[in-house]
């Protein structure tokens, strides 16, 4: 089975219960009202010859990079975004990407698929979901 190619720029334009999911992983209250603002953008290298994938989230205030090969567990230092180191495998679920991140966060990980030009994410941890929606650029 052949997997969409997800390379590409993406600008974030829509975004939905992100304050209560990042409340869940206990960012305090004066950077999640930042996060909250923010609109980033994501930079996606993908191989789909090898399942290597670079994501890379471009913000104002931080930019956060993601280097792995589809099905091999890495571990992931989220120091960026809550301090935490986390054992992460992303594999394929028919044509979307699942983020499993075991850590000290019960239910923590994420899911990307495409629709047309737009780029879904979704984002978990325990039993929150938090949602983005992005347009390609190029």
């Amino acid at each position: 089975m052949s997997h969409p190619d997800y390379s590409g720029t993406y600008h974030m334009v829509e975004q939905q219960n992100m304050d209560a999911y990042l409340t869940a992983l206990d960012i305090n209250i004066a950077l999640r009202k930042i996060v909250c603002f923010l609109k980033p953008t994501k930079e996606i290298v993908h191989d789909p010859a090898t399942g290597a994938m670079k994501i890379r989230t471009v913000t104002t205030l931080k930019n956060f990079n993601m280097d792995f090969v589809i099905g091999e567990e890495f571990e992931e230092n989220l120091g960026p975004v809550d301090g935490r180191i986390c054992q992460t495998t992303v594999s394929w679920d028919g044509d979307r990407l699942v983020c499993v991140q075991r850590g000290e966060k019960e239910g923590r990980g994420w899911t990307h698929w495409l629709e047309g030009d737009h780029l879904h994410l979704e984002m978990r941890v325990q039993d929150i979901v938090a949602k983005q929606v992005f347009k390609k650029v190029n």
